[in-house]
């Protein structure tokens, strides 16, 4: 951590509390709606209330996000985010159902609301806290220990439902969005804030301009899709993962957990590896390639044990497409449109999910879940490999396709 900045080392802080505190309020909102309602349609209106309005505003924002200084707008979203987690703990208090269960779905909406804009622009912010040949490492780094918060705080979370209430949960979740906005509050600003005049002609001429630009840089947006490929498979998983594990496997709920857990811990694992590897373009392949390998495994896979090493090895190689494919967008974006980039890049990420979704739990295809599990991989594996051969035939002169040459 010493060879990053001060300011990289408050931005890594604030992620780390930020998605310790939204991880534990996230898995507190299931629990506390099926404890009110008992009903499944109302779990899935939370996640709608969640995902549509987020989707509609990641599409429509994308000209604002160039526009606004980038330290203090993550600053108040957390603040926001603090605020928005006392809702239903207010509801509680109050003593009805109805003021609570309200609580939980403006907290839904307000965190989808803010989600894309945050990711965005701390995603776009990264480059200017952290020296350019460190950008590999410090994606690594963000990303594996962001996982590795959604695997810890499940524990610490159940530990404290022991010595307290349900919805007191909330109050530590908007703690801990608090504790984050100090954090970031450490960082200069660094960004200046452009001043535009907002007609609807001048939002929709930088919506095409985005847009345009996004397309004009081929490599980014090659780097987009296959980073959409691994969100379509992150998508079927969170359909597929508990029949796979308690119906084709007869596991117990503690196996469950473990499968669950391989992943985070594989992927920080991965993160470590990072370190000591060349940053090619082969290993970034490779990475990619070896992850959705992982989902083909479990085609054949018939034991637990099996199972588990199949997303351990999954999450070890995937940080080594997700790292470098991240420094690279943040690197030869162009700067003065990195915010909005990459609120495009997110959307196209964030609408795969929902689409993996989808396939894993239709019906229409009438497919067995190892059966899906092997197309997921195909789906990664095919693009991942072509340009993988690629890359060694592309001309030395571009710096991007030169297979011989370091990322970094």
């Amino acid at each position: 951590m010493r060879k990053f900045s001060k300011s990289f080392q408050a931005l890594w802080i604030g992620e780390i509390i930020s998605e310790f505190g939204g991880a534990a309020g996230g898995i507190i909102n299931g629990l506390l709606l099926y404890e009110l309602t008992g009903s499944k349609e109302w779990m899935g209106v939370l996640w709608l209330v969640y995902f549509i309005p987020s989707l509609i505003l990641q599409g429509i924002s994308a000209p604002f996000l160039n526009h606004v200084v980038k330290e203090k707008m993550l600053q108040n979203i957390q603040l926001i985010r603090a605020g928005a987690y006392v809702l239903p703990l207010v509801g509680f208090l109050i003593g009805t159902d109805v003021g609570t269960i309200l609580g939980l779905i403006v907290l839904q909406c307000l965190l989808g609301l803010m989600q894309p804009i945050y990711a965005s622009l701390s995603f776009s912010l990264l480059p200017e806290v952290c020296n350019e040949k460190d950008l590999v490492e410090a994606n690594g780094l963000l990303d594996g220990t962001i996982r590795l918060m959604g695997f810890i705080a499940p524990g610490v979370i159940s530990l404290f439902l022991l010595i307290s209430p349900m919805p007191y949960i909330y109050g530590f979740s908007s703690l801990m969005f608090l504790a984050s906005y100090l954090a970031l509050s450490r960082i200069p600003q660094l960004s200046k804030k452009k001043v535009g005049t907002w007609t609807k002609k001048f939002w929709w001429t930088e919506m095409k301009e985005g847009y345009r630009t996004f397309f004009k840089y081929p490599h980014l947006f090659q780097l987009t899709f296959l980073s959409s490929t691994v969100q379509f498979a992150v998508g079927a998983t969170m359909v597929l993962s508990i029949p796979f594990v308690r119906g084709e496997l007869n596991g117990d709920y503690w196996e469950y957990a473990i499968f669950s857990g391989a992943f985070p811990v594989g992927y920080a694992l991965g993160m470590i590896l990072l370190t000591k590897l060349p940053k090619t373009q082969q290993t970034m392949y490779l990475g990619l390639i070896g992850g959705g390998f992982s989902f083909l495994l479990l085609l054949l896979v018939t034991s637990i044990p099996f199972a588990w090493l199949c997303e351990l090895l999954g999450g070890i190689l995937f940080p080594l497409f997700n790292a470098q494919s991240a420094a690279i967008f943040q690197r030869d974006a162009p700067r003065d449109r990195l915010s909005q980039l990459s609120a495009v890049r997110l959307l196209f990420l964030r609408v795969t999910m929902p689409m993996g979704i989808l396939f894993a739990s239709s019906s229409l295809f009438d497919l067995s879940i190892r059966q899906i599990y092997f197309i997921v991989g195909i789906v990664i594996i095919l693009p991942g490999l072509f340009y993988f051969l690629t890359s060694f035939f592309q001309p030395k002169t571009d710096s991007h396709a030169n297979s011989n040459q370091k990322l970094w």
